[in-house]
C-alpha cells in the first residue's frame, strides 16, 4: 500500500478551508491538520474534516510532507521559508511572495533541497486555459480582461497584484518569451490602491499583449483572446470553452475566403481540485508542477514592473 503524504493547511479562512476540504477528500493524502491563527476558526475547519486544529504553523513543521499555505501576502515569505528548509514541499497561495526578492529566496531555496514549490495560480487549471495551451504555438496578440465587483476581502493589496497577475502568469506561459517593454496606467477608485489597470506587454519574441483589470466593476467578466497566425482563439473563464475562429478555403466566385467558428466541447473542472491533483502528484512523483515557483517569480516581476509604470504617471 502506498504511503499517504502527509499535509496540513496554513491558514483557513475564505480560500484555505476550500484547500482543507479537497485534502480530506484526497486519496493519496492524509490531513493531519489545520492552522490558523484564529483559534475557533481552525477547530471548527478541523472539526468540519476530522483532524487536528493549530493556532501556529511552527508546530506542524515536523509532522507534514507538504503544506498549502494560504495567508496573507505579506506573510507569504515569513511562513514559507521554514517549511522549505525543514524539506517540506509547499504549494503557496499567488503571488508567490511581497517583494521579488522574497520570491527569489523562497525558489533559490526549494531548487537547492529539489522540492516542490508550486504556486497557486489557480487560472491554469481552468479547462479553456488547458485546452487554449495546447492549440496555441507562436501567439501574435493577446487581449485579456478581468473585470469583477467590488469585494471587501484583499483590498489590502492593488488589483495588479489580486487580478490581472493571473492573466500575466496565463500570458507569460503562452508566449514562453521575455518580456521587452511595459506601459501601464491605472487609477485609485474606492481604496488606497489601483483599482482599475490597463498594461500593454510586449515581448522578446515579437508578441504583444494588452491586459485589462478592474475591481470595480458592475458585472463579473473574464475572457482572453489570442489572435495567432492562422486563428483566433478566445476563452470564457466561466464557461471554461474554447471558441475558434479558422480561415476556410476560399472557393472560386467568391472574392476572399471565409470564416469558420467552432466552439470546443470541453469537460469544466473546478480548478482547485485540479490544482491540488497536480500537486499531489508533483510531490509523489518528485517532479515540476505546472505552476513552478519559477513561474510565480517571473508573474511577480512583471506584474512589479507594470505598478512601476503606473505610478511613474504623475496623475495617479
Amino acid at each position: 500500500m502506498t504511503k499517504k503524504i502527509r499535509v496540513a493547511v496554513i491558514g483557513v479562512g475564505y480560500l484555505g478551508k476550500f484547500h482543507a476540504r479537497i485534502y480530506s477528500q484526497h486519496p493519496d493524502v492524509d490531513l493531519i491538520g489545520v492552522v490558523d491563527t484564529d483559534s475557533v476558526q481552525a477547530q471548527n475547519i478541523a472539526g468540519q474534516y476530522s483532524t487536528q486544529s493549530f493556532t501556529d504553523y511552527r508546530q506542524v513543521i515536523e509532522l507534514v510532507d507538504a503544506v498549502s499555505i494560504v495567508v496573507p501576502t505579506t506573510h507569504h515569505f515569513q511562513v514559507a521559508i521554514p517549511f522549505i528548509k525543514a524539506g517540506v514541499n509547499v504549494l503557496l497561495e499567488k503571488p508567490i511572495a511581497a517583494t521579488v526578492e522574497q520570491a527569489e529566496e523562497l525558489v533559490k531555496t526549494a531548487d537547492n533541497s529539489s522540492l516542490v514549490l508550486q504556486i497557486g495560480h489557480l487560472e491554469r487549471f481552468n479547462a479553456g486555459i488547458v485546452a487554449l495551451s495546447e492549440i496555441v504555438d507562436t501567439p501574435r496578440f493577446i487581449e485579456a480582461h478581468r473585470l469583477g465587483e467590488f469585494t471587501i476581502r484583499a483590498t489590502d493589496v492593488d488589483v495588479v497584484t489580486d487580478l490581472m497577475i493571473h492573466d500575466i502568469d496565463i500570458i507569460l506561459s503562452l508566449t514562453k518569451s521575455d518580456v521587452k517593454n511595459v506601459s501601464a496606467v491605472g487609477t485609485k477608485v474606492l481604496t488606497d490602491e489601483i483599482d482599475i489597470a490597463n498594461a500593454r506587454l510586449e515581448f522578446d519574441n515579437g508578441s504583444v499583449a494588452n491586459v485589462t483589470a478592474s475591481r470595480v466593476s458592475n458585472k463579473k467578466f473574464r475572457r482572453i483572446r489570442v489572435f495567432a497566425p492562422d486563428k483566433y482563439l478566445a476563452v470564457d473563464f466561466n464557461a471554461q470553452n474554447v471558441e475558434v475562429i479558422t480561415k476556410t478555403r476560399k472557393l472560386p466566385d467568391q472574392p476572399f475566403a471565409g470564416l469558420h467558428r467552432e466552439v470546443l466541447e470541453i469537460q469544466p473542472v473546478q480548478p482547485l481540485d485540479a490544482e491540488i491533483d497536480n500537486f499531489i502528484d508533483a510531490v509523489k512523483g518528485k517532479k515540476t508542477p505546472a505552476v513552478s515557483g519559477h513561474d510565480g517569480l517571473a508573474a511577480l516581476a512583471v506584474a512589479n514592473l507594470v505598478k512601476q509604470r503606473i505610478y511613474q504617471n504623475p496623475l495617479i
